[in-house]
């Protein structure tokens, strides 16, 4: 690794016995070989803050007042605090990218359901089933995961079906 990174062998050494931490221009080039980005292993002014957090994930509740509050509301806190809050980047992105695709599905059965009445087929019932199980898994995920955060769990909860944000 000393070799690929262009860093001194001893220096490896040092940090891989915890003599000293990598910094400035050694650490980007460590980064680099490990294909990683220096900005996710450093939490410099990062904090946890649980309470954020819960109210992060209760803010797609507010579906149920404001069309797409549900993604608008917890993009803006997650764009205000992804860089100060520890978790709060991956678990906004996975939220976020949960909540893009709840909605794209919530939006086609009610409009199939629509279509269907009108055309009179007769499974368009199943299709109004599907929209208020949506809905109200939409209530109750949120609720769960804030009292599962509140607990200490700061993992990321919601399924991670298609990654639109990273």
């Amino acid at each position: 690794m000393a070799e690929s990174a262009k860093v001194n062998l001893r220096t490896i050494q040092r940090i891989e016995n915890n003599e000293s931490e990598p910094r400035g221009k050694t650490l980007n080039l460590i980064c680099v070989v490990l294909e990683i980005n220096a900005e996710d292993i450093l939490d410099y002014g990062k904090q946890a803050n649980k309470s954020y957090l819960i109210i992060f994930h209760l803010s797609v509740i507010t579906f149920l007042a404001i069309p797409v509050g549900n993604i608008i509301l917890p993009l803006i806190l997650w764009m205000n605090k992804k860089d100060n809050i520890v978790g709060l980047k991956e678990i906004g992105a996975n939220l976020l990218n949960f909540q893009i695709i709840w909605s794209v599905l919530t939006f086609i059965s009610i409009t199939a359901f629509a279509l269907f009445k009108i055309m009179h087929y007769g499974y368009y019932p199943i299709l109004f089933y599907i929209f208020i199980g949506l809905y109200a898994l939409n209530i109750i995920l949120p609720i769960t995961f804030a009292i599962r955060t509140n607990k200490g769990k700061l993992e990321n909860l919601y399924p991670n079906l298609i990654k639109l944000i990273k």
